[in-house]
């Protein structure tokens, strides 16, 4: 990473599927909000120079609090999100000092990405213009119809899960989404936006262990990769 790169941490959801009244972004992690665990890994790395928390609008204050509190300096700006994540995105990407000219979105509730698989995907970015980190997948998949029917079996070997964060040069994916914008496209990722505008998006192979938490069953999981990771941490 020999770039001046920016990060946009997204946390605008409500995330209904954890089936609690908190958000489960503010969900505690060992004793911290799973939100505070993703800045507190960004903040770390001496090649992000600001960090940009897209949160919802009733929770701008809240955040701003947060990172007082953690002492998350390079936190530069903590604004509000639009009605769908890709609005988010795009709001966080215009936060961001002008001086980043490459900018990588993650997911605020992906705690346990790792430095290394950062790095990795950025290197590849700063290669191609655009990268995502993704993980092969293991599952045989179906896709079916309306009615429950298999009619397809796409090769597993081309099948990859994608991960956070995503790295592209600042320019792409700002040109990307203010197209997207202009013709009402919604995608699924940043990567999705940026593809139709016939820029390459490359993969960097990430971890199994870079988890989205997103349903009840997923925190205690994540609560043993954490214990696991920094008993592995101090054996070194």
């Amino acid at each position: 990473m020999n770039a001046h790169w920016g990060a946009v941490v997204v946390a605008a959801g409500r995330g209904s599927r954890m089936g609690t009244k908190e958000s489960k972004q503010y969900l505690p992690l060992h004793g911290k909000p799973i939100l505070v665990h993703t800045l507190e890994l960004f903040q770390s790395m001496d090649e992000i120079a600001d960090i940009a928390l897209v949160v919802g609008a009733d929770d701008v204050e809240r955040c701003t609090r947060l990172v007082q509190e953690y002492t998350l300096g390079k936190v530069t700006a903590v604004v509000a999100g639009g009605s769908e994540r890709q609005h988010s995105v795009h709001a966080g990407i215009k936060a961001l000092s002008q001086a980043a000219e490459w900018v990588m979105v993650h997911d605020g509730v992906r705690p346990l990405v790792t430095r290394k698989a950062i790095r990795a995907c950025c290197e590849k970015a700063e290669q191609s213009g655009a990268a995502v980190l993704a993980v092969p997948v293991k599952d045989t998949i179906k896709q079916v119809d309306d009615t429950g029917l298999i009619v397809s079996t796409p090769d597993r070997r081309s099948l990859w899960a994608i991960q956070t964060p995503q790295a592209f040069r600042r320019d792409l994916l700002t040109e990307a989404h203010e197209r997207a914008a202009e013709e009402l496209f919604l995608g699924t990722d940043d990567a999705m936006v940026v593809e139709r505008t016939g820029a390459p998006v490359v993969i960097a192979e990430g971890d199994y262990t870079n988890i989205k938490i997103t349903t009840p069953d997923d925190l205690p999981w994540a609560e043993f990769l954490l214990e696991k990771r920094k008993r592995e941490e101090n054996e070194q």
